[in-house]
């Protein structure tokens, strides 16, 4: 073999790896997996986002009331939050180079609404995950126009106001395209309803995801498992949401072993990038 000969055969190695490469880190477009702090909520955020960066997630959903730093009482509480507390949550956020995508769930008065909205863009993120009130949608559909942020309406088990996903797309009729859903695939399980169902019935509205396999379907105490090992259908959830062209947030909502769940929370996110690289 001659020289150039072996360095083309060098360069379609080169190629052929470099695709297998990005066959198994390929993600569709827009899909952003990451972590729920509420996963964690036995530790600070601080601790959470480096649990978080050590597994190599660069996500995060925050949620009202955890505490921010290892030592002192400060929390992400929206309504309390002072300056000192935000940019310590800035702080944090560029050391571990993950990005608040989302947070929640969080409920707010009609006279508070536009300090949430207000703490969201200061902290640049982009989705609000509430179970708010339907007399309050005029004002957050206004509100999400004038900050360009979107409110996810979230699904507790049965019987919660938003369990079944006919609810939600019968209430955000007419809504801005800024107004839809964050699916809890877990609740919807333990509610005994097949997520796949419940995510074509909201085809369009989807703005984000809590990610949980549960080990038992239609029972409320239902605990989670890793991903790919329960009955929630993670993959088929997946394949159905990229069949809609599906552009957004998935959290995993881990809420099992709680003091050492974090090579739960790897093992979930590996499963979900196996299926997501081969769709």
């Amino acid at each position: 073999m001659n020289n150039k000969s072996f360095k083309l055969g060098l360069f379609s190695l080169f190629l052929m790896l470099s695709f297998h490469i990005q066959a198994q880190e390929g993600m569709p477009k827009g899909w952003k997996v990451g972590s729920q702090a509420y996963t964690f909520r036995l530790f600070s955020l601080e601790e959470t986002l480096e649990k978080l960066n050590s597994i190599g997630v660069k996500y995060v959903e925050m949620y009202p009331g955890q505490k921010i730093s290892k030592s002192g009482n400060e929390t992400t509480d929206f309504n309390s939050i002072t300056a000192d507390g935000k940019a310590k949550i800035k702080a944090l956020l560029k050391k571990y180079a993950i990005e608040a995508v989302g947070y929640g769930v969080v409920n707010a008065s009609d006279e508070d609404l536009p300090k949430l909205f207000d703490f969201a863009k200061e902290l640049g993120i982009g989705i609000l995950t509430s179970e708010a009130k339907p007399n309050q949608f005029d004002q957050i559909e206004k509100l999400c126009e004038e900050y360009q942020i979107k409110l996810a309406l979230h699904n507790h088990p049965v019987p919660s106001y938003y369990w079944h996903p006919e609810v939600a797309k019968r209430m955000l009729d007419g809504r801005s395209d800024l107004m839809g859903v964050c699916a809890d695939i877990g609740h919807w399980v333990r509610s005994g309803l097949n997520p796949v169902d419940c995510l074509r019935q909201l085809e369009g509205r989807v703005i984000s995801l809590h990610i949980k396999d549960l080990n038992k379907f239609g029972v409320r105490d239902a605990h989670d498992l890793p991903w790919g090992t329960g009955n929630s259908n993670v993959a088929g959830v997946l394949h159905e949401l990229h069949r809609q062209g599906f552009e957004g947030a998935f959290s995993a909502e881990y809420e099992h072993n709680w003091e050492n769940n974090l090579p739960d929370v790897e093992e979930s996110i590996a499963y979900f990038k196996r299926v997501a690289a081969q769709l």
